[in-house]
């Protein structure tokens, strides 16, 4: 019984590990603990079938952050996301220009000729202004390996709903400039 329910816990753990080690959104994330959770538990019920204190103990300690973790993002994050779309969903028709949040700059997919061609990594505005200068979007490659990251200036560029539209053809896009990844332009 003790072997089955270890294989459960590791089949648990690793499948945690790679959602939340994936950073595509909070839900997964805080999915990716609730996993952990489940693994801890399995674990924890291990270590007292088998008479191991040191993994039983441990796996008290994980099974507290793993809880924390459920409630960091499945709680507390994605209620702030919702704010963020409600007043996002608020501005849309109003005299106002309609906002985004700023939050969707470090993951949104990116669209050109109607086809994902990226995701949003990071954005770079003004001090004072606070106007977005550029986004950086990576492009290519398979879960984060052999990414290019592109810098795409904002004027090309739209939010929809919950993603960035770019206003180029794919061939323009794919002819961005290339950033390295800890030299980005200052202007």
């Amino acid at each position: 019984m003790a072997e089955t329910i270890s294989w459960v816990a590791t089949a648990a753990t690793v499948l945690a590990a790679l959602m939340t080690a994936s950073n595509i959104g909070s839900r997964v994330t805080g999915y990716g603990f609730a996993v952990f959770t489940i693994g801890a538990v399995c674990w924890l019920v291990v270590g007292a079938i088998t008479n191991q204190p040191a993994l039983l103990w441990t796996n008290v300690a994980l099974l507290a952050v793993d809880l924390f973790g459920v409630w960091r993002w499945l709680g507390r994050q994605v209620r702030v996301e919702e704010g963020a779309r409600s007043a996002a969903e608020a501005s849309e028709g109003r005299l106002s220009e309609t906002l985004f949040p700023i939050s969707l700059m470090t993951r949104a997919p990116v669209v050109a000729d109607g086809v994902e061609v990226g995701r949003c990594v990071d954005a770079m505005a003004g001090y004072a202004s606070g106007r977005v200068s550029y986004v950086v979007v990576s492009h290519g490659g398979v879960a984060a390996v052999g990414e290019t990251l592109r810098r795409l200036p904002w004027g090309s560029a739209r939010v929809e709903g919950e993603k960035l539209v770019v206003m180029l053809k794919r061939t323009e896009f794919e002819h961005l400039e290339e950033l390295a990844r800890d030299q980005w332009p200052a202007r």
